[in-house]
């Protein structure tokens, strides 16, 4: 079957992946990703040149570049299609979508393909059946403590909500009612003013 697309995080490796596969299979889509909070090849390729960022988030810490790389940067913008952001959740999805198959834990950055395939077929409707994809995954150097993190924001059965609603009866069923139909697992409140409670 025809490769439609490759899925890499977007740097080095997206400019040196695209070079080689646009010269042997220039019909093949190159998707570059960043994390949301680290968007400098997303940002450049649409300013048309390298963009500094003010800040990076450090999750994925092997993609917090404040300053991309020139040289990559002009390699991108001859072969690099589109290019996705993804959140922490999303990425953290990805790791346990691979650990689930494969029983490889990655590291934040070297999820980033899967990521961004996963929010790629989401965004074009194709459900991935009539497209062939290659996620390039790297890294498996995650430090201990995030696996903590990583498994609590990968579990999307569940979600915490922190509101802060009127103190007086039927106050939490209003909440309920906008919420519905999910589930709601466990309620905590405690009383902030005497007509405020979070």
């Amino acid at each position: 079957r025809r490769v439609h697309g490759v899925c890499c995080g977007g740097g080095g490796m997206l400019a040196g992946i695209g070079a080689y596969i646009k010269a042997t299979y220039p019909q093949v889509k190159i998707i570059g990703v960043n994390p949301v909070d680290s968007p400098g090849m997303t940002l450049s390729l649409q300013n048309g040149k390298v963009t500094p960022l003010d800040f990076v988030g450090t999750f994925a810490d092997g993609t917090a570049i404040k300053v991309i790389g020139q040289h990559g940067f002009e390699v991108c913008q001859h072969v690099v299609d589109e290019m996705i952001t993804v959140s922490a959740d999303e990425i953290c999805a990805a790791i346990k979508d691979v650990f689930a198959e494969t029983r490889v834990v990655l590291e934040p950055s070297g999820a980033l393909a899967v990521a961004g395939c996963k929010r790629w077929i989401e965004s074009t409707g194709s459900k991935g059946k009539d497209h062939t994809l290659v996620c390039v995954l790297s890294g498996a150097n995650i430090d201990f403590d995030k696996l903590r993190f990583v498994s609590e924001r990968a579990d999307t059965s569940e979600t915490l909500l922190s509101v802060i609603m009127p103190e007086r009866p039927g106050s939490f069923f209003q909440v309920y009612d906008a919420i519905y139909p999910r589930q709601v697992t466990e309620f905590a409140c405690r009383q902030s003013s005497e007509t405020l409670a979070d």
